[in-house]
């Protein structure tokens, strides 16, 4: 594709956009009844900020989801820690109570305005931020092309390019060199990554690591957590976390194949709570007994499965076990990060389809913390061998935490490789001090 053309298509795509504005704000409506949306907040998707700008320097951070936004949160606290301001955008309410869990008053929380370009340019017109940071794989054209033309530096951080994203990119190499190129500079996880940038034509392209594994482990509420184990006594747990369509029958599958020798307990998260009803549904069709969270089920000696059908409560679930299935990988594709697993003491079993976190998987993998399985067969006993072989699993467990000390300092080099964007921003906020937002 030409030079001509991929302006024709980037032309095309802000067209499409402003063709499609007057329907957003019924779409949003629509969302919000599903809960997907915060009703009193659907103006800010529109550009239109709900409190005033700071005076002094700002910047402006983008993560999309949960992941991303506890991912960036120790480098907002340092951009903070220099009298920065930072207005932070996420795209869903859960993101949302996470960065008020998390951060609370230190940063402005606003949700992502919708890449138009009129409602970016509302939403740049207000905030006006001196940086831009996007986390992870934020690619939003309006959103760049507009950052660039008002000559925002603009840099992405954490930056991962998944197999099926650089698949489409290439696909489209002038589209891909017109948006990368606005980048000031990319921070990629892995040296894969870095070269995938390279090639759709971002320059600078620095290699940090993975900064999930510079996060704070996920909390939990001790009270509970107490409670919980209580309830258990000395049963054995295992737990299917980020599970997708598919992978909680799975594990319920998994269950009944060794809960006759075992007597266990097993554990559910699926990646999407709402489909909760379903699931357990599901599951009690195969004769299983389940307790939910969300109704505060005791777990009694006859409980099967417990649905952890809540957000927010991860560290909570893997705390109650030391063996970890990661869902989105027998059933689905691209994996979910098991990182968190590792953090909290958890021997990692995964299915094959990891391609979104194939770096991380690579590296547990060959300390010997996580294994791969092919199917439910596989799977089944893979938990059994771990529930039975406490020195295997002991051993799994410590070179998780062995691993995750090699993998560590994404921080300490997502910074340094920002230091010119933001020393500048500290001398300004040093030399004009004020309350912080």
């Amino acid at each position: 594709m030409s030079n001509a053309l991929a302006r024709l298509a980037l032309s095309a795509y802000r067209w499409v956009g402003l063709g499609l504005y007057p329907v957003m704000r019924p779409y949003l409506a629509y969302r919000a009844a599903k809960g997907k949306e915060e009703r009193g907040r659907r103006s800010e998707r529109f550009g239109r900020a709900s409190v005033e700008r700071p005076a002094g320097p700002l910047v402006w951070i983008h993560a999309a989801s949960v992941g991303e936004t506890n991912a960036v949160s120790p480098l907002i606290r340092e951009v903070r820690r220099r009298g920065i301001s930072v207005v932070l955008t996420t795209g869903t309410v859960t993101s949302a109570r996470v960065a008020r869990e998390r951060l609370g008053d230190s940063v402005i929380h606003q949700y992502v305005p919708l890449d138009l370009k009129p409602v970016i340019g509302r939403f740049l017109d207000h905030w006006q931020p001196d940086l831009a940071i996007m986390v992870e794989s934020e690619i939003w054209p309006m959103t760049i092309l507009e950052l660039g033309a008002r000559h925002i530096a603009q840099v992405l951080v954490n930056g991962r390019m998944s197999d099926r994203s650089f698949a489409r990119w290439k696909k489209r190499p002038a589209i891909a060199d017109a948006l990368f190129e606005k980048f000031a500079l990319v921070i990629a996880q892995s040296d894969a990554d870095a070269e995938r940038f390279r090639t759709l034509g971002a320059l600078p392209v620095l290699v940090s690591g993975n900064l999930k594994v510079d996060t704070d482990a996920p909390p939990h509420d001790p009270a509970v957590l107490a409670a919980y184990r209580s309830q258990l006594g000395p049963r054995k747990t295992w737990a299917a976390i980020s599970t997708f369509d598919g992978e909680e029958l799975a594990a319920g599958t998994v269950h009944a194949m060794l809960k006759e020798h075992l007597g266990i307990l097993t554990i559910i998260v699926p990646r999407h709570p709402e489909r909760a009803d379903a699931i357990e549904e599901a599951l009690v069709a195969r004769g299983l007994k389940v307790a939910r969270r969300t109704r505060n089920d005791p777990l009694t000696a006859d409980t099967d499965v417990f649905l952890g059908d809540t957000i927010g409560e991860m560290g909570l679930y893997l705390r109650m076990t030391e063996i970890a299935f990661v869902g989105r990988s027998l059933f689905g594709e691209g994996g979910q990060n098991p990182l968190e697993p590792a953090m909290l003491g958890c021997a990692v079993l995964s299915g094959p389809n990891v391609q979104n976190f194939r770096d991380s998987y690579q590296r547990l993998a060959k300390s010997g913390c996580a294994r791969m399985v092919r199917d439910v067969e596989m799977l089944a006993k893979g938990v059994g061998y771990l529930l039975v072989n406490d020195d295997m699993r002991h051993k799994m467990i410590a070179a998780g935490q062995d691993s995750l000390q090699e993998m560590r300092g994404a921080l300490t080099e997502t910074v340094r490789g920002l230091e010119p964007y933001l020393n500048p921003l500290t001398v300004k906020a040093r030399l004009h001090p004020r309350e912080a937002p």
